[in-house]
């Protein structure tokens, strides 16, 4: 999980059957995901470099950049250089959340960039479009998601 921040908690939590690598960008919240049960890693999704190596070993890649406003790049060009490189790496799947409180356009341009990977490079993808604020059916969408794609 990109991005393992509350709704990434709640996500793993969720995941019961399934082991769960998740990242943050504080190495002081490392304890926090281990606590929860999470592999954690430091990694920036602005910088793939540090993100790369933590897709060893992983099969669905949960991208969870919907509140991430400070970082308009991870739905635009960090995206779609993370999508181009998945093709060559064992991983089955992307979830990408599509609702936050990042600007609706940019969130549409990365539901459309992972959309194109699925087409171009049959990468399967889901699109969780839930409003994060709407916490059971966003994370029932999101579990749903990850399930659908490991099947």
């Amino acid at each position: 999980m990109v991005g393992c921040g509350c709704r990434g908690r709640a996500l793993a939590a969720a995941l019961t059957d399934h082991a769960v690598r998740g990242t943050t960008r504080s190495p002081e919240r490392l304890p926090e995901l281990e606590q929860a049960g999470i592999e954690g890693v430091v990694a920036d999704p602005d910088r793939l470099a540090t993100l790369v190596p933590a897709l060893s070993g992983v099969t669905v890649v949960c991208w969870l950049m919907g509140s991430a406003v400070s970082s308009p790049g991870v739905h635009g060009p960090r995206l779609e250089t993370l999508m181009e490189h998945l093709v060559d790496t064992p991983v089955r799947g992307v979830v990408y959340e599509a609702a936050g409180t990042v600007e609706p356009g940019l969130l549409a341009g990365g539901a459309a960039i992972v959309a194109g990977a699925r087409d171009r490079w049959h990468i399967p993808a889901a699109i969780v479009r839930a409003a994060p604020e709407a916490h059971e059916e966003w994370l029932a969408e999101a579990a749903e998601a990850v399930e659908r794609l490991l099947r």
